[in-house]
């Protein structure tokens, strides 16, 4: 169903591709205004950070798409009203599924600069940047230089041993705990090639761990700079105001997470590797890295044995996609659930609660203590 499911997508991807190109090639040859109307994808909730209230004149603010929300929210703490951002998925709607109609392509030729988060977050990303070859789009990859974990995907079984309780990331691959949170190495540029909607078999969850978030900011603020010159001063404020908040954010997690009673959880989604490989945790993943992938009833039964060899007591599920697995597992072991985000995107109770990526992230940080010191 995954490969016929993804045939299609291909399909649409191409042709979508291709009409990028064409009117790349248009607006190319012609002045385009940017920022000459106002932004209509963004969250309701703004920003995090005191970002510079600047007034500019709508003619002379770079029009930058980005792809999801947590790029949205690092973007625009860092432009403030220097730029008009917009979100091209809408909130409510799961990433990982989300293909650009005809009109999604327009908007982003017609763009200054195009925000993604890379790693193979976004399937269709690789075919835009090709596509803006020549033109005046400028593509950011976000993740661009970062260490990228390989990913647990459903095909490749599931190791739940309980000597695994004691490895730090996710339990079906290896990782190295001490590392530098620069994360600029070799595997970066590498780990990115052969990108595709099932993330070419990459982990690209890098902003649910704030050390890489971090980077995430610098990359995107170097990319504004770059396009917009008279901004840069400005931009670099903004995102060192940003980045100070990523910093406490991350101190907290260290001092939360540091003296737990257990060191592993089990999520639906395999979201939470590097977050767990920060902060010396342990991802029991249900399925893959996609949340549409159902584990088989051998996997269902190596989770429900680990976690009464281990007693626990949580198992967690996330928002914009069903809950029934988690649920099936709780039941049979007498656990409750509990909602672990990875803030793919705002829900409208996020919305109405005035929420955004820290406040998000104080929650997971919030459930998951409670839940390692059960």
């Amino acid at each position: 169903m995954m490969k016929s499911k993804s045939k299609s997508k291909f399909k649409i991807r191409h042709l979508a591709a291709l009409s990028l190109t064409a009117m790349l090639i248009v607006s190319g040859c012609g002045n385009n205004t940017a920022g000459n109307a106002a932004s209509t994808g963004s969250p309701a909730n703004e920003p995090s950070s005191a970002a510079a209230a600047t007034t500019v004149p709508a003619a002379d603010k770079l029009n930058i798409k980005v792809s999801f929300y947590p790029m949205y929210e690092f973007t625009k703490n860092i432009t403030g009203e220097l730029a008009d951002v917009e979100v091209l998925i809408p909130a409510g709607t799961e990433p990982h599924d989300w293909e650009p109609t005809a009109k999604d392509m327009a908007e982003i030729s017609d763009a200054d600069v195009l925000v993604y988060n890379g790693a193979g977050m976004e399937g269709w990303a690789q075919q835009v940047v090709d596509g803006a070859s020549g033109s005046k789009l400028i593509t950011v990859e976000a993740s661009k230089g970062l260490e990228i974990m390989e990913g647990t995907e459903e095909e490749e079984g599931h190791d739940h041993d309980h000597e695994h309780a004691h490895e730090e990331g996710t339990v079906s691959g290896e990782a190295d705990h001490d590392h530098e949170h620069d994360h600029e190495d070799e595997h970066g540029e590498e780990a990115h090639a052969g990108e595709g909607h099932d993330h070419g078999g990459l982990d690209p969850h890098v902003w649910l761990a704030p050390a890489m978030a971090i980077q995430e900011v610098r990359t995107i603020e170097a990319a504004l700079s770059a396009a917009s010159p008279e901004n840069a001063a400005a931009f670099k404020t903004n995102s060192e105001a940003y980045i100070a908040k990523l910093q406490q954010l991350d101190q907290e997690f260290k001092d939360g997470l540091k003296d737990t009673k257990r060191k592993d959880f089990i999520t639906q989604h395999a979201a939470f590797g590097y977050l767990a490989r920060e902060y010396g945790l342990t991802q029991v993943p249900i399925a893959g890295l996609s949340p549409e992938q159902e584990p088989s009833a051998a996997q269902m039964a190596e989770i429900v044995e680990f976690a009464k060899a281990n007693n626990v007591k949580t198992i967690f599920f996330e928002t914009l996609v069903s809950s029934s697995v988690a649920d099936t597992i709780a039941q049979e072991i007498g656990a409750k659930t509990a909602v672990l985000n990875p803030i793919e995107g705002l829900t409208e109770e996020d919305t109405r609660n005035n929420l955004d990526y820290l406040g998000v992230m104080r929650q997971n940080l919030e459930a998951l203590s409670a839940a390692l010191n059960e």
